[in-house]
């Protein structure tokens, strides 16, 4: 059975929190995006991450924030970990840890061999590494858009920070990346809902089961 560490992103009701440490996720995910059918408000995200139960790391993902909204989120949301979404830079991100002092994840889309590049270079500044699909041209979301990328890009491959795998992740297919890229973390949203924003229990359960239970490929 495979050591996989999962994260439930874009919680947005009650009780999710509880639901998804009880299934066995390590991570739940706290989207401020307007744009996003799973944003919350930093109020609403202050009452959902006080239902955490302890061991839970609650994450919230932010895409190209200023100072300002930082300093509220921050103000209200007992966050764990900051994700880092947009188009910043390797230079914001080390800001960004710096200045609030939590951990930074940095997602970077995955489309082509060439992407991989920059992979190399968040590496150097982010806590950990969030390899996600390219989100299509156009497209008003940065991540959550159900698409997944060629696993054969980054199989074997490793990095010096955790990474994370994301990207069109269901219960149905989460074994099969685990055993193509050997991840330890995987990272789902849409693939567990029943609707948009709307995590199904069952799903999220299935998902961590599948994720769990995969047999992953040698770490080299």
């Amino acid at each position: 059975m495979a050591d996989v560490r999962v994260k439930i992103c874009g919680l947005t009701r009650p009780g999710d929190m509880e639901m998804v440490a009880g299934a066995g996720a390590s991570y739940a995910g706290l989207v401020f995006f307007g744009k996003s059918p799973r944003n919350v408000t930093p109020e609403v995200a202050r009452d959902l991450a006080l239902e955490a139960p302890v061991g839970l790391a609650k994450v919230g993902l932010m895409v190209n924030p200023t100072d300002e909204f930082l300093d509220e989120v921050m103000r209200l949301v007992p966050l764990d970990m900051v994700q880092l979404h947009g188009a910043e830079t390797p230079e914001r991100v080390a800001e960004v840890r710096a200045r609030w002092g939590l951990p930074v994840m940095k997602a970077v889309g995955v489309g082509a061999v060439e992407d991989l590049e920059k992979l190399a270079v968040y590496q150097k500044v982010a806590d950990q590494i969030l390899v996600d699909a390219k989100p299509p041209k156009g497209a008003d979301l940065p991540g959550g858009n159900g698409l997944a990328f060629d696993w054969k890009l980054i199989a074997g491959r490793r990095w010096s920070r955790p990474w994370m795998l994301a990207g069109g992740l269901t219960p149905e297919n989460v074994g099969l990346a685990v055993a193509m890229t050997g991840t330890a973390q995987v990272d789902v949203s849409s693939g567990v809902e029943s609707a948009p924003g709307i995590k199904d229990a069952g799903k999220v359960r299935a998902f961590v089961e599948a994720a769990k239970g995969a047999e992953a490929a040698p770490r080299l």
